[in-house]
């Protein structure tokens, strides 16, 4: 079974002249009963924040907190003393667990920053809050899924307190196919370009439930996310 989510239905934030933050699942003051969350996967936030804009010091707890930066770069600060900052190809995992504050800024005088965040349930409260930061290349996710966030770390990923694994592929006219496990469902969202999800053609911004079915085949031209979740 496939539940199309288009892109163009979204939540819309837009604040301060500086951030244009689409929502697929409810988030903010924009609340959906019908698009609360998909399993584990509680947020994805396509956000796009203008040169010098950004997000001043705010807690979170008890989360698993994904960023993907699909162009530009985030400057991040959190109080557990890391200061990084996240570039195009980067992926970072925070673990909110008993609490944090952090920030997030676009260091740029002049080019925007464009992220998805993603929120994910954790296994349990009260985890030891982390943080971690890697590199994806175009080499480790072309016309293949790249795992980038997993429960056991495996094959190099971000480790995360959920049973959950992500995935990216970035497609140049490529098929990639994803099995799926009895019990276990995906959602697919098209971060970037166009794909065609198990014959269902979808643009950016655009994201598909799968359901009952035994795999997810993607085929298109641009970067996807993969979710699968138990």
């Amino acid at each position: 079974m496939l539940t199309i989510r288009k892109g163009t239905d979204r939540g819309v934030t837009r604040y301060g002249g500086w951030l244009d933050s689409r929502h697929t699942f409810s988030f903010g003051e924009y609340q959906d009963p019908k698009h609360h969350q998909f399993r584990a996967l509680r947020v994805i936030n396509d956000d796009r924040v203008a040169p010098g804009g950004g997000f001043p010091t705010h807690p979170h707890r008890d989360m698993e907190i994904l960023t993907c930066v699909l162009s530009g770069a985030l400057e991040h600060a959190d109080s557990m003393g890391n200061g990084e900052v996240i570039r195009a190809n980067e992926w970072q995992a925070m673990t909110a667990g008993t609490g944090l504050t952090h920030s997030e800024f676009n260091p740029s005088d002049e080019e925007p920053v464009h992220l998805l965040q993603i929120w994910l349930l954790p296994d349990r409260r009260g985890h030891k809050p982390g943080y971690q930061q890697k590199v994806f290349t175009d080499t480790d996710k072309s016309g293949k899924w790249a795992l980038v966030a997993s429960p056991d770390g495996a094959n190099g990923s971000l480790t995360i307190h959920q049973d959950a694994r992500v995935y990216q592929t970035k497609l140049r006219g490529e098929g990639v196919r994803h099995e799926l496990a009895a019990g276990r469902a995906a959602f697919v969202h098209v971060a970037t370009g166009t794909a065609t999800v198990n014959g269902k053609e979808l643009v950016a911004g655009d994201a598909v439930a799968v359901e009952h079915e035994r795999e997810v085949t993607v085929s298109g031209n641009g970067e996807v996310l993969l979710f699968d979740l138990a």
